[in-house]
């Protein structure tokens, strides 16, 4: 076993997953569910998710070993100030922020001296919320990022991935502003994109929709209050993104209005061969 007690802090999708992981590959002797509802916190409890749950999170963190802090990014710098007091010398702290250069800028500040702790950020999730949705499997083969910074410790940093490397995922390293730079193109902008997709829908389009509108704008249904925060804490790099689709787009407009066939073939081969090629990069 790589921890005695674990404190996941938010058991939704992503800490009760994880939950779930640890225990069943035998990764922690205790897991321990911290949130506000019973209610909520029992069902986490039912499915396997933890061993216990506790709505006391300053007692709840008191002989963790590693502290996982999966609320939504809005509420991971207050959740952390909130228990900095209560958490053991040394003790482990990462979350699952999917922002990170304000987050570990937070962060670092607030368990410097009390505790050690690393950003992460697994790639993997769903749009739908809650323990319910809680997947075991949720993080094989899935890349989590590791955003280091010159206060972190190196120890700290083998051991936050090792524990995920235990449940599955692989791990890279990178600084939390190029971790907000890389994710703003790859998911952030992914989440943006299909909104407005959505949202640019005219009268009565929806009865023509099927399987390529729903495949290209599931993430749409994700929690908009998560989504707002995100936009929220990594708005500049979101903001570059939009430029750049915003000129692809562009792009696309001026080339359909001359009706240049040959420049249209180019456009979409260049998609299909650099999306296969991702692809086939994929962990199987």
């Amino acid at each position: 076993m790589l921890f005695k007690t674990v404190a996941i802090v938010g058991v939704g999708l992503i800490g009760g997953s994880l939950g779930a992981a640890l225990r069943d590959r035998r990764a922690a002797e205790r897991v321990r569910g911290i949130g506000y509802r019973t209610s909520t916190l029992q069902q986490a409890m039912q499915l396997g998710c933890v061993d216990e749950v506790t709505t006391d999170a300053a007692e709840g963190v008191r002989d963790a070993d590693l502290v996982v802090l999966a609320t939504p990014v809005r509420l991971i710098a207050e959740k952390a100030r909130e228990l900095a007091g209560s958490v053991p010398p040394g003790c482990l702290i990462t979350d699952v922020g999917s922002s990170k250069k304000l987050i570990t800028e937070q962060l670092d500040a607030i368990f410097d001296g009390r505790a050690r702790y690393v950003g992460s950020h697994p790639m993997a999730g769903s749009e739908k919320r809650g323990s319910v949705h809680s997947s075991r499997g949720l993080f094989e083969g899935a890349l989590c990022i590791l955003t280091p910074t010159p206060r972190t410790d190196g120890e700290a940093l083998r051991h936050v991935a090792r524990m995920w490397q235990a449940v599955g995922a692989r791990t890279d390293e990178m600084s939390p502003e190029e971790h907000d730079r890389r994710v703003a193109f790859a998911s952030h902008l992914i989440h943006v994109a299909a909104a407005c997709m959505v949202n640019a829908q005219s009268p009565g389009s929806l009865d023509c929709a099927s399987s390529g509108f729903a495949d290209t704008t599931r993430v749409a249904g994700s929690d908009p209050q998560l989504w707002r925060d995100i936009c929220l804490d990594n708005s500049a790099e979101i903001a570059a993104a939009i430029d750049t689709l915003i000129g692809e787009l562009g792009d696309f407009k001026a080339i359909v209005e001359n009706g240049d066939a040959d420049a249209l073939l180019r456009k979409f081969t260049q998609a299909a061969e650099a999306r296969r090629a991702w692809n086939q990069r994929r962990p199987a």
